[in-house]
């Protein structure tokens, strides 16, 4: 069996897809738009997408696209105190903190985070160190280019082979620091520096980055690659999301980082029902003899 605890939770990965939420306390994120900024709406979103199905939730000071900087002690301020307040009242979901900079994972998991999401993979050279030291998980993810700023123009000559070996050789750096191979997780990083058609085919062939033999991570919610291949605007992609999300799991994917926490939960059940994963939960259909009237 494939068991992972992952702070109070053990999943069987085996047997199931973990739905991870997002909660951004950023005024400009490009989801939201602000929405959960305010401290009190990001702990009621937290607890209501636990309420409502979520196994983990991801929460985020800055996101990593561009925009204006965020001191350190200003992404702090943002995300430890909602950490602190979740875990105290909740003990049944996962947190953790999407964040690149070490001094930041260090306070999120002194506020109870059980990960950290590094969506910079380990941009940060103290990044591994301070997981380590704080016993905590990690995500690797691949991405290109300083996050909150501008990006070149997308190239690689084969993105599948580019990113796999950009993640293997991030996760031997982190376990040479000291994470134990068991408390790491991978994101190829869907659309982190990466063109449309570097995601599509990340998404088709996401079985050779499965192939490492981590939990894998599939961050595609409302990405821009979704709203390019059917052309939809951030906020009419849930299909699209959805679709992707799909693709990924049959292609590995074992967590699953989505917006639409409602549905993302009743299409991830679905398909565990689908792939033998899980029973339904209940049998009635066609199951009792009829009877003439």
């Amino acid at each position: 069996m494939n068991l992972q605890r992952i702070g109070p939770v053990e999943f069987d990965f085996d047997r199931q897809v973990a739905v991870m939420a997002v909660v951004n306390r950023t005024p400009d994120s490009f989801y939201d738009r602000g929405a959960t900024f305010a401290f009190d709406r990001a702990v009621e979103s937290v607890v209501r997408a636990a309420d409502l199905g979520a196994d983990w939730v991801d929460i985020g000071g800055v996101p990593f696209g561009r925009g204006p900087a965020v001191s350190v002690a200003e992404e702090i301020d943002r995300v430890a105190p909602v950490i602190a307040a979740v875990t105290a009242a909740r003990t049944d979901i996962v947190i953790s903190v999407d964040t690149v900079r070490a001094e930041v994972a260090r306070a999120a998991i002194e506020a109870g985070a059980a990960v950290i999401n590094d969506t910079s993979g380990l941009g940060d050279p103290d990044m591994a160190a301070v997981v380590a030291d704080g016993k905590a998980h990690l995500i690797v993810c691949h991405s290109l280019g300083a996050p909150r700023q501008e990006k070149p123009a997308a190239h690689f000559d084969d993105v599948v082979g580019e990113v796999r070996a950009f993640l293997v050789e991030r996760v031997a750096r982190a376990e040479a620091a000291g994470i134990p191979r068991g408390k790491m997780i991978i994101d190829p990083g869907h659309d982190l520096g990466k063109n449309t058609l570097h995601s599509l085919e990340l998404t088709r062939r996401l079985g050779e980055i499965a192939d490492i033999g981590l939990p894998l991570l599939a961050a595609v919610s409302n990405k821009d690659f979704i709203g390019e291949s059917i052309d939809r605007p951030v906020g009419q992609r849930l299909a699209g999301s959805l679709a992707a999300m799909t693709v990924c799991i049959l292609g590995g994917a074992r967590i699953v980082r989505m917006h639409d926490v409602e549905a993302t939960v009743d299409a991830v059940r679905m398909i565990e029902a689908i792939l033998g994963m899980r029973p339904p939960v209940r049998l009635e259909h066609n199951t009792h003899p009829t009877h003439n009237v």
